[in-house]
């Protein structure tokens, strides 16, 4: 605490003043925290003081992680950059003034917490990224495609740059073959918190016979706990798309948990038992090439009868997007469910296509592959709208944008359908099989020097389907 206000002073952040008239000063918090390496060790305690509470944030990592990025770098401490408004906070808990206790202090430079922090660090390192000056920074990921550039950055930046191994729960391990990215320890923590690691491991995370209903004449569980569960789960999903599904499954049942629906979640634990350290591989070899998947099970909800869209957007062989969703209206046919989940792939590839083009990647007709040939002949086929009125109007652009040479719509062969493991429960056979030509590899294989040539034969059939 000592140390975190000295930084205030040697930075002059903030100066003791008395409180101006129309004006309520904000209260500020202290929070405790140690932090851990990558092993679980503790290798700092920390104590900061928070304006407000800290807005949670998630970058766009894994498209850039995919597109040939040469390295990634990782740097420490949080700037405080000039604030322009007039913003007063009280005391610090614990070291108010004896001799100025109404006082309240007036920010020269933005603390964690208040909206105005983001705006004013983004200013500041804009700064110095055109001028020659100084900046103090914490918790900053940057990368590029020139590898000379990065390490110049890096050494502008500070003498303790070091590469990008541990952040926000995600353990990335880089390699001049590619990135491997994972949540290991992540893993195994939610497996200690509810108890879970002495469990019988499962090979897969749902049953082929799992049909998750409402099941109102069952035993209701505790709310708090499956909701905890269920979130924890879900921020696992950064690095396992093979759990997607099962996830979003369950998670439809939070507003009335019963013991049915915890047995099924719990089948992933321990499903995450036997593959704690299975994560996503992005390849540096690769050719760039923006393409999508999408599947639909129609009527798969057993509650309501909607659909369930599954999509997947790859860069040549990265998994770089993924989503696993009920569709918001009931499906009349699986022509009408493929072609809506198709419109829902058509939308993320146009934006990955904008967001890339920021970045000098420039791509032409994307590739989108969908299973069902009648969804591709609604699409392509103006006669057959007048059969599609009752479709909402928001999916029918996917026709527009197939028309403007934007999407190239493909069929693939259900037994090539990556997507189909976001839509339902798969046997072993079929879901290890996805799960690899998806990318999600364990940190084993990763580490061994064959893994370049091991992940190019996974990919042989698939890159040969998309040319």
């Amino acid at each position: 605490m000592h140390e975190e206000l000295e930084n205030f002073e040697r930075n002059h952040v903030r100066d003791l003043v008395e409180p101006p008239p129309n004006r309520r000063p904000i209260g500020t918090k202290w929070v405790f925290k140690n932090k851990r390496g990558e092993n679980g060790m503790v290798v700092r305690n920390k104590a900061r003081l928070l304006v407000w509470k800290p807005l949670g944030f998630c970058l766009p990592l894994r498209p850039l992680k995919a597109s040939n990025c040469s390295k990634w770098i990782s740097s420490l401490a949080f700037p405080n950059g000039f604030i322009e408004e007039e913003v007063y906070v009280r005391q610090h808990p614990g070291f108010e003034s004896a001799r100025f206790s109404d006082r309240v202090y007036k920010l020269r430079k933005a603390l964690y917490g208040p909206k105005q922090a983001p705006r004013a660090w983004y200013a500041r390192l804009k700064s110095f990224c055109s001028s020659p000056v100084r900046i103090y920074v914490d918790d900053i990921i940057f990368g590029g495609s020139s590898h000379a550039l990065v390490s110049s950055f890096a050494e502008q930046m500070s003498s303790l740059m070091g590469e990008l191994q541990f952040f926000l729960g995600l353990q990335i391990k880089q390699g001049p073959e590619g990135t491997f990215v994972h949540q290991a320890k992540y893993t195994r923590d939610i497996l200690k918190k509810f108890e879970m690691g002495d469990s019988k491991p499962m090979t897969i995370p749902m049953s082929t016979n799992t049909a998750l209903d409402a099941d109102e004449d069952g035993e209701a569980v505790d709310q708090k706990e499956f909701r905890e569960m269920i979130g924890s789960l879900l921020y696992l999903t950064a690095t396992r798309p093979d759990i997607q599904f099962a996830v979003c499954l369950c998670a439809r049942h939070q507003a009335s948990p019963r013991t049915s629906h915890r047995q099924a979640v719990k089948r992933i634990f321990r499903y995450l038992k036997l593959t704690p350290e299975l994560g996503l591989w992005y390849s540096s070899g690769s050719s760039l090439s923006l393409r999508g998947l999408s599947d639909a099970d129609h009527a798969g909800c057993r509650i309501d009868r909607k659909s369930t869209s599954g999509t997947c957007q790859l860069l040549e062989t990265s998994l770089v997007s993924w989503s696993s969703r009920k569709q918001a209206s009931v499906s009349l046919s699986t022509t009408e469910a493929e072609y809506i989940a198709a419109a829902s792939c058509c939308s993320q590839l146009l934006w990955m296509k904008a967001t890339l083009s920021d970045f000098g990647l420039r791509f032409g007709k994307i590739s989108l592959l969908i299973e069902s040939t009648s969804a591709i002949s609604v699409a392509k086929n103006p006669v057959l709208h007048s059969r599609t009125k009752h479709i909402d109007v928001r999916f029918h652009f996917l026709r527009d944008h197939y028309e403007k040479g934007d999407i190239n719509l493909v069929h693939v062969a259900s037994e090539n359908q990556l997507a189909d493991i976001f839509t339902k429960p798969l046997e072993f056979g079929a879901f290890v099989r996805l799960r690899g030509e998806l990318g999600v590899l364990q940190v084993e294989g990763v580490e061994n020097a064959l893994i370049k040539g091991e992940i190019e034969s996974q990919w042989t059939g698939l890159i040969a389907l998309l040319v």
